[in-house]
């Protein structure tokens, strides 16, 4: 029991960090424009990413992901990070938090 309370506490520090990475053309973070589309921890503390770009053609489409790694390998108790990029389903708006609507504009 205890180490899924440790893995649920992990979670909770890799969105903290998530919400601090921003898309460098939205002034909003990844996890909040709906970039992130799943977060596992395993009970070995090993993290896996899955996410996508707002486009395939994404300026930051090298940079971004690295960095994503870069900054969820540093917590500490995680043993590695690894980010997956999908295009399925392809990122749009509708997967925006309100949060991120309103920030934008939008709502």
């Amino acid at each position: 029991m205890e180490t899924e309370m440790d893995t649920a506490e992990l979670g909770e520090k890799i969105v903290k960090v998530l919400k601090g990475i921003y898309d460098p053309e939205i002034p909003v973070d990844i996890y909040e424009l709906g970039l992130v589309y799943d977060v596992m921890v395993n009970t070995d503390q090993e993290v896996k990413i899955l996410m996508t770009l707002t486009s395939p053609n994404c300026p930051v489409a090298e940079s971004l992901p690295k960095e994503v790694e870069e900054k969820i390998a540093k917590i500490e108790g995680i043993k590695s990070a690894e980010v997956e990029i999908t295009f399925d389903p392809p990122w749009s708006k509708d997967l925006m938090s309100e949060e991120a609507k309103l920030e934008l504009g939008m709502l």
